[in-house]
């Protein structure tokens, strides 16, 4: 199928991101624009792909991401963890029998447990299978969503999901502390102030409003709140996801402006950590599921 190369696509909510290869698997050339799959109406996703294949060759697509969600194109059924690559590819879902298949999501579903992933399993098993983390690797993938990952063997037996990235939009849009919230983040001390804060107690919705106390009363600089925020989020992500990990190195995957956030809240547990590209992983994983289909 894929003989003479493919078009994959990280296809999520709001953005993609395309990469079309070469017959070994080599990035042709990459391309990323806002055409996630909310920007599609329904049932417009046929005249979408056939858009994308006059512009980039009848090739092959694999896809992978919110593409086979309920809001996508066709529903993938998740896999339920634990999850290897080759599981992936017996359990794609064909939109276009022969030419265009998508990657399942993941879900752990034990119990009360009740957690799902689409695109980023991806990039979690590409990590292992590309030998970025060793098969035995907790790994972090910081985003709108974050999710902590567990590894076992480069199985994903496990994960967890933190809405950090979207509490701190909406906080910044939507909240009493949106005026105070312009700034740029970074890892600086208000940042460390604000992991550390939510590192030692379990206040967060106390310490958010805290914030805007502190800074009426002269105990934080407006200019320092969008750091200081965003470390009390990040730390309380923290307190969630490093109970999923023994002592050791964290493998963050993603955008590096959050991945090295991350680094400095983990340092602040007295954790290390290893950034990881996350098209890298990605790129992996799409490859391996690919040699399954060749």
């Amino acid at each position: 199928m894929l003989g003479e190369g493919w078009v994959t696509i990280d296809w999520g909510t709001t953005n993609r991101r395309i990469f079309v290869l070469g017959p070994d698997g080599q990035v042709l050339s990459r391309h990323a624009d806002a055409r996630g799959v909310t920007a599609i109406a329904p049932g417009g996703f046929p005249a979408e792909i056939a858009e994308l294949r006059a512009r980039f060759g009848d090739r092959p697509f694999l896809l992978a991401g919110m593409i086979g969600s309920n809001r996508g194109w066709i529903e993938a059924p998740y896999v339920p963890c634990p999850v290897t690559l080759p599981l992936l590819a017996e359990r794609l879902a064909w939109a276009e029998p022969g030419r265009t298949a998508i990657v399942p999501g993941a879900c752990v579903d034990r119990g009360d447990a009740a957690e799902v992933m689409r695109g980023e399993e991806v990039q979690l098993l590409g990590a292992a299978a590309a030998g970025l983390v060793p098969p035995d690797a907790a790994l972090c993938l910081p985003g709108t969503h974050a999710k902590w990952a567990m590894l076992e063997q480069s199985v994903l037996t496990g994960f967890r999901t933190v809405m950090t990235g979207e509490l701190f939009a909406l906080l910044r849009n939507h909240s009493i502390l949106s005026g105070s919230l312009k700034g740029e983040v970074r890892a600086d001390a208000a940042f460390r102030d604000g992991v550390r804060r939510s590192l030692e107690d379990c206040t967060l919705s106390a310490d958010l409003f805290g914030a805007r106390a502190r800074m009426l009363l002269g105990k934080l600089a407006e200019a320092d709140a969008s750091s200081y925020v965003s470390g009390l989020l990040i730390g309380a992500d923290l307190r969630i996801g490093l109970t999923m990990v023994a002592d050791g190195t964290v493998a963050l995957i993603g955008d590096p402006a959050l991945t090295r956030l991350y680094g400095a809240a983990l340092e602040e547990a007295g954790h290390t950590c290893a950034e990881i590209d996350g098209e890298q992983a990605f790129l992996a994983g799409i490859r391996a599921i690919a040699e399954k289909l060749s």
